[in-house]
């Protein structure tokens, strides 16, 4: 994910997408390269656009639940749902036991 970070960040500032300009980027961060790993992600990448590795990126996020087109809004629930939610703020739930039962207190 980090060569592809860097790479997106090349793309974006219009600069070469290369192994040292990428190594470059992640050493001013103090991240190491593993050279098999960056080879294995320029070759994949080589040829694509941003938009296509955004595009791509996102499909596969999306497949596995964690991408962003994938996640609901925070506040948007289905309308069948608030009379339930009201249910359940009825329901008391039993008082808390108060600390002076046991004899002693906190700072004592």
């Amino acid at each position: 994910m980090r060569y592809i970070a860097a790479a997106l960040l090349l793309a974006q500032a219009e600069q070469e997408v290369t192994a040292a300009n990428i190594e470059k980027i992640l050493g001013s961060v103090g991240v190491e390269v593993d050279k098999k790993n960056l080879d294995i992600v320029l070759k994949n990448i080589q040829g694509k656009s941003m938009e296509e590795l955004v595009t791509e990126g996102t499909k596969k996020l999306a497949s596995v639940g964690g991408g962003v087109a994938a996640a609901p809004a925070a506040g948007a629930a289905p309308a069948g749902d608030a009379p339930a939610a009201k249910k359940e703020e009825k329901k008391e739930e039993p008082e808390e036991e108060e600390d002076d039962d046991m004899g002693f207190g906190l700072f004592d």
